[in-house]
């Protein structure tokens, strides 16, 4: 079985430690590596405001998943690739998605945006219908309750079958139980590629995602 290269580092995202594996509690073991961590924000009035640490980890084996393809390329070409990163949210392999508060969001009003974007992104590719809209509308009641505070946590745990798990914690820690669970390729898919797709929330992400694999794709034999 792959496993992550051993001189993989984290990141920090403001004061967000993002380590560069992670094992779920309830994961017998699969251990998952940190493709990339960047921050998302938005200007507002002229300043930069930033909201979120976003960090994605990629189950072991999309290593040589995405290097049989992508070996060779450089940092510029990777991150300029829509293709890129349609691989990285389309591939066979789990990826886990943490996105850690900068600053305090109200659940209500953290789902109310994402829930837009994703609605937007599955309308305009053709793959929003009636199971989509009751799967946003799960989506939406799973975060409703929440409310979070500076460092809290939201995990979105993605299987290649579409299975879309979210969790909620104080800290950094993945709880062992999901808060909630959604079987729906297409929205699964469409977090992912809100965050780091075509027209992506961060930015930064894509651009630590693509800094950091290209090396390791360059060096997997």
């Amino acid at each position: 079985m792959a496993s992550a290269p051993a001189s993989l580092t984290g990141v920090t995202v403001e004061f967000l430690e993002f380590p560069a594996t992670v094992t779920p509690p309830a994961s017998s073991g699969k251990s998952y590596f940190l493709g990339g961590a960047g921050v998302r924000g938005l200007t507002i009035e002229g300043q930069f405001i930033k909201f979120t640490g976003i960090g994605v980890y990629l189950e072991d084996k999309a290593l040589p998943s995405l290097a049989s393809k992508w070996k060779g390329k450089t940092e510029d070409e990777l991150v300029n690739s829509i293709d890129f990163f349609r691989d990285i949210i389309k591939g066979p392999y789990e990826k886990l998605v943490r996105g850690s508060k900068i600053l305090p969001l109200e659940g209500a009003e953290y789902v109310k945006k994402v829930s837009e974007n994703c609605v937007s992104h599955m309308k305009a590719v053709g793959t929003y219908g009636e199971a989509e809209a009751e799967a946003i509308d799960k989506f939406v009641q799973i975060f409703k309750p929440h409310n979070f505070r500076i460092g809290s946590s939201v995990f979105y745990l993605q299987s290649p079958n579409g299975t879309l798990s979210i969790s909620f914690s104080d800290d950094a820690a993945l709880p062992e139980i999901a808060a909630g669970v959604i079987e729906n390729k297409a929205l699964s898919e469409t977090v992912l590629e809100t965050m780091i797709g075509e027209h992506a929330v961060s930015p930064a992400l894509k651009h630590s995602l693509a800094s950091r694999l290209a090396p390791l794709f360059n060096d997997y034999n």
